[in-house]
């Protein structure tokens, strides 16, 4: 991993102690886009400086001034010494978060600050960061992020790094799987003992299986050696920024940090 690409962990109060160990840079999911467009903060630590605020907008009434909220999110970085916003609108599109994004993206960027977006935001903003989710139930990530490069240009993609896990009917003509926990794949893969592939265009792990009750599934799943895999594809696209979610990653972070070697996995057939 070069030394230039940029690792975002985005982590919630309860965690930031640990998380700080790790050495990264990290999203505090502290922040929400509250009734009436006013910015509502969880706990943090008192003394805590630095790193990029989180801002969801779960639950938004759609009402309030766009204007006035930015300003008090300026505020609330100036006070904590963050550098950054995050972003993480719902996949719904009302006017007041496009405004707020078109706003907040001209001031972040008059002082150098970088402001990340979902994905259906990118177009309110021509400073604004894309997230490019890494998950595919198909096609080819590559193809993903050149096509989003070739809307935005390649500064302006984010790889929004999601673990998969996840149980398939067979056929899937919705493409939608089962979400399982880790303690689920892992029981998963010592009941079946199955010969694990790997995908080159997914860039993740699968194996299939056959049920007497449901017929057969297919298990789709990422690990540390998986998501280097898909870091090294965003790198080779001139993609420098990539961001992961604590408690998706926590027990794969010393394996992702830059430096260490991957974590043993499942011995995978290349595809």
């Amino acid at each position: 991993m070069r030394e230039n690409q940029t690792m975002i962990l985005i982590v919630p109060p309860v965690h930031v102690r640990t998380a700080l160990e790790t050495g990264l840079t990290l999203g505090h999911r502290s922040y929400r886009l509250g009734s009436g467009a006013h910015l509502f903060r969880s706990s943090l630590p008192v003394n805590l400086r630095g790193g990029l605020m989180v801002i969801d907008d779960n639950g938004f009434d759609g009402q309030g001034n766009a204007t006035a909220f930015c300003h008090e999110v300026l505020r609330e970085c100036t006070t904590r010494g963050f550098s950054g916003v995050i972003c993480n609108l719902e996949y719904r599109a009302l006017p007041i978060q496009a405004q707020i994004v078109a706003e907040l993206g001209a001031l972040m960027h008059q002082r150098g600050w970088p402001l990340y977006v979902t994905e259906p935001y990118g177009p309110c903003s021509e400073h604004a960061k894309v997230l490019i989710p890494s998950a595919l139930s198909g096609g080819s990530l590559q193809a993903r992020l050149e096509e989003a490069i070739t809307q935005y240009g390649a500064p302006r993609i984010a790889l929004a790094v999601e673990r998969v896990a996840a149980d398939f009917f067979l056929p899937s003509p919705t493409g939608q799987g089962t979400p399982l926990s880790r303690e689920e794949l892992t029981q998963r893969l010592a009941e079946q003992n199955p010969t694990v592939f790997f995908s080159s265009e997914l860039c993740a792990h699968y194996f299939t299986y056959m049920s007497k009750q449901n017929g057969a599934h297919f298990i789709l799943f990422d690990d540390a050696g998986s998501i280097r895999k898909k870091l090294q594809v965003a790198r080779n696209l001139d993609i420098q920024d990539a961001i992961f979610t604590y408690e998706e990653v926590d027990d794969l972070l010393p394996a992702l940090l830059p430096g260490k070697k991957s974590a043993s996995a499942p011995r995978s057939k290349n595809t």
